[in-house]
């Protein structure tokens, strides 16, 4: 009995770990995409976290410390008001202070980046990121 006990604690210590790999966030470089689309850049840069559908269940979500904000509520918990100046801030926040986590990227730079460092298409890609975020919206 002893034995098949023993072999049991031994097979269960081997195997187990094995199960309980943790999900990992693979990082890549930005890569371009075209400022004039909102979705282009919601895909290539926020879906990974957010979700496609914005609601904070993407493929990287459960790797990370905090749960991504779930971005179809934003106008709902703010009065019914999209914070659209609120969202762009988050968006250029080159201090972090909005994120609230290290877990997400500053976007600010990683855009100038992917935009020839123009200060004009880094603006066009934040409204037009945000115009997007605010179609996601729950009615």
């Amino acid at each position: 009995m002893r034995i098949v006990c023993l072999v049991a604690f031994l097979l269960s210590s081997v195997l187990l770990p094995a199960q309980e790999t943790a999900t990992k966030i693979k990082k890549v470089p930005a890569s371009p995409t075209s400022a004039a689309s909102g979705k282009e850049m919601f895909d290539a840069y926020c879906a990974s976290c957010h979700g496609v559908d914005g609601k904070g269940n993407g493929p990287a979500a459960p790797a990370l410390k905090k749960q991504p904000t779930d971005l179809t509520l934003l106008a709902q918990k703010n009065g019914g008001e999209f914070p659209t100046m609120h969202v762009m801030s988050s968006i250029r926040d080159v201090t972090q202070n909005v994120h609230g986590s290290k877990d997400m990227p500053v976007w600010g730079p990683i855009l100038s980046s992917v935009s020839s460092n123009s200060p004009a298409i880094v603006t066009q890609r934040i409204s037009n990121l945000t115009k997007y975020i605010e179609s996601l919206q729950m009615k």
